[in-house]
């Protein structure tokens, strides 16, 4: 993915997601099929136990999977709308301090892109692993998105 391409998913994922913004999300890399965010540490976020709130972690992973697909797939959004159809998340470890999420593709863009082209609605899995500042895995999350074909 070129500069410009990037920076582009970067300030139209920001534009778009106001809660992103508001929690204070920032992307460290956006490649064609891989997204990595940061979240910075933040007290009015953190849980009864000091580390940010399930639900703040649940965002991170979840953004960085959204802009994977603007990243991927925003030359079809003409002709099919993305949609989550589930996720799950293991919270593996307390997570403390600023917080990393790093998303993966699990399939081929040209096997989706190809099932699409087929008028069917692709599945596929988008695999993020949440971290410490210090590598420590925290949580690991698998969100299943489809793009679901305009009907004319």
């Amino acid at each position: 993915m070129d500069a410009e391409t990037a920076e582009f998913v970067k300030s139209g994922f920001l534009a778009a997601v106001p809660f992103a913004r508001h929690l204070g999300l920032e992307f460290i890399d956006v490649e064609h099929g891989r997204v990595s965010m940061h979240l910075p540490d933040d007290p009015n976020h953190r849980n009864h136990i000091g580390g940010p709130h399930a639900g703040v972690m649940f965002t991170l992973a979840e953004s960085a999977s959204g802009a994977i697909i603007i990243g991927t797939f925003g030359d079809t959004l003409d002709r099919a709308v993305p949609v989550t159809t589930t996720a799950t998340i293991d919270y593996l470890k307390v997570a403390m301090g600023d917080l990393t999420a790093e998303a993966t593709l699990s399939r081929p863009r040209e096997e989706i892109i190809a099932e699409l082209d087929a008028g069917r609605r692709p599945e596929f899995p988008i695999e993020v692993e949440i971290r410490t500042e210090d590598g420590t895995v925290t949580g690991r999350m698998t969100i299943m998105w489809t793009l679901k074909p305009n009907r004319k």
